[in-house]
């Protein structure tokens, strides 16, 4: 799960979500709808990020048992009053949390290859982040928002496809397919880099390749850089590719928090 960005872009993307994302929910108010994610209006939305960035960070510091459960925790997010500013000062608390801790801290991750602690949980939150307040522009919209008008940068989106690729669906059989086929993910920028991934019985595989490399697939999924970061974490359509695939990754490709 190799990145190229550093901990203060990860940082910068983690208070760019928060800005947009906060922004967003105070526009569509607390009992809007939240049309991605149909069980959660905007108080349960702010609720569940404020309760993960607390969390992490409590993780980070050592201080997990202090912090209370995750349910502990979103029950005091959506009891705040103001659920929003709740969100907003659990994402501060978080980033001091990262600058606090030494690089070398030992804590809590749990994708596969992760780096180390401090780095995975400033790019976990980071993408934590970003995601949800796409969520929090979907309850203003009414609607999935485009990927121009989510607002996130390309470097934000490529590096969170990474992660999304290389490091959740690589866990368990969640992609798990009869037949063996490899699958493409590529940006319709030829001078980004693309992934393939290997489905069979098995767990998935997933490589990262430099623009214009990469072996031959059975299939391809294309898109912007933004477009596919929203779509593969099932919050955009802007992609293409075989019709049946694209439905069988919505049907399959969920991660929720546990």
């Amino acid at each position: 799960m190799a990145t190229e960005l550093d901990l203060e872009q990860h940082l910068a993307g983690l208070n760019d979500a928060i800005r947009r994302g906060a922004d967003a929910a105070r526009a569509a108010g607390l009992d809007a709808a939240v049309p991605s994610c149909p069980r959660w209006d905007v108080r349960e939305l702010v609720a569940h990020v404020g309760m993960v960035h607390r969390w992490a960070g409590a993780h980070l510091l050592g201080q997990a048992d202090a912090v209370g459960s995750g349910a502990e925790l979103k029950e005091e997010g959506r009891h705040a009053a103001d659920p929003v500013r709740w969100w907003q000062d659990g994402a501060g608390a978080f980033d001091e949390a990262v600058r606090t801790v030494d690089d070398d801290v030992v804590a809590l991750v749990f994708l596969r290859d992760a780096p180390p602690p401090r780095r995975f949980w400033a790019r976990r939150q980071c993408h934590e982040a970003t995601i949800h307040a796409v969520d929090a522009l979907a309850a203003q919209l009414g609607r999935l928002p485009s990927a121009t008008e989510s607002g996130i940068a390309e470097t934000i989106a490529l590096d969170g496809i990474d992660e999304l690729l290389t490091g959740f669906l690589t866990r368990g059989k969640k992609l798990a397919t009869e037949r063996p086929k490899v699958l493409g993910v590529r940006t319709d920028d030829d001078r980004q880099p693309s992934w393939t991934v290997a489905l069979g019985p098995s767990s998935a595989v997933t490589e990262r390749h430099a623009p214009g490399a990469g072996p031959e697939v059975d299939e391809v999924i294309v898109g912007s850089a933004v477009g596919l970061y929203l779509a593969l974490w099932n919050r955009g359509t802007e992609i293409s590719g075989d019709e049946a695939t694209l439905e069988w990754w919505r049907r399959v490709a969920q991660i929720r928090w546990s």
